[in-house]
């Protein structure tokens, strides 16, 4: 049975198109992310599996549907990018009107295909405020100083949130940091690292007014899938993979943790 159905999938899931599930609330705004996850192939040693999700929010800020999209290591990400995409197409022909929002984290090949496909892009918060953890040890580098770094992050933190030009006085913050004589070079490495991030997004990242309008400013779903869909089936402990195997196991799984999808998914198969 699972041999017959994964054949299935395999041939079939690809290129089914599938129903958004009736929602009683207006959908807003449609967030777009993706991250990926290591799995051990069988042949390539460890790949990079990617994970996609297009997230329906109401006017409240509130999470009332999601679609999963998982592929198997491939280079250049090419049929990744195509179900993704294929996805993104289905859920602007029923809410054309809501704001498409792109949320990832730093990897530079994300940004092309969600400029694309969204309005508006922000870099992942959470992701960002590794950044600024390492940035507190430029500001209290001593041994005895953890205290005072965990306030410092924490104010940073508040401060990202709070106020739409807080970018600019965190970069201005940074420089003169990166002025002082005593850093290790590890944290002077950290420092530049952050500092260069902040640079190349700090259009992106206001962060305040996402928050004023109810907008999500993370990508937690992607992080979470990136566990559920991959990690916890796929990488377990001895386990290697073709690929042909891996694909099924994600497809099947992305079928399962999209409401409604898998229901879909056995009414298209000739029982």
């Amino acid at each position: 049975m699972s041999d017959w159905v994964g054949s299935i999938a395999q041939a079939k899931e690809e290129i089914w198109d599938y129903d958004t599930p009736p929602l009683n609330e207006a959908i807003t705004t449609v967030v777009v992310s993706l991250d990926g996850a290591y799995v051990l192939m069988r042949d390539d040693g460890y790949r990079e599996a990617m994970v996609g999700n297009i997230s329906l929010y109401d006017v409240s800020g509130e999470r009332l549907h999601t679609v999963y999209v998982g592929e198997t290591p491939e280079y250049g990400k090419g049929a990744f990018f195509k179900r993704l995409e294929k996805e993104i197409v289905t859920v602007k022909k029923h809410y054309p009107d809501a704001l498409y929002l792109g949320i990832a984290d730093g990897a530079k090949n994300n940004w092309p295909f969600l400029e694309q496909h969204t309005s508006r892009q922000l870099p992942d918060f959470f992701h960002v405020t590794e950044y600024l953890a390492n940035v507190s040890y430029a500001a209290y580098p001593g041994k005895t100083d953890k205290p005072k770094r965990t306030l410092w992050l924490d104010e940073r933190c508040k401060q990202l949130k709070r106020e739409p030009d807080a970018v600019e006085a965190l970069i201005s913050d940074r420089e003169k940091l990166a002025q002082k004589n005593s850093l290790t070079k590890t944290v002077k490495e950290d420092l530049q690292a952050a500092l260069t991030y902040f640079k190349n997004h700090r259009q992106m990242m206001d962060y305040a007014t996402h928050i004023e309008k109810n907008l999500p400013i993370g990508s937690g779903v992607t992080e979470a899938a990136c566990k559920t869909l991959v990690k916890q089936r796929l990488c377990g402990s001895g386990m290697r993979w073709k690929d042909k195997g891996a694909k099924v196991i994600l497809s099947l799984r992305a079928l399962v943790q999209t409401k409604g999808r898998w229901q879909q998914f056995w009414d298209k198969i000739d029982q």
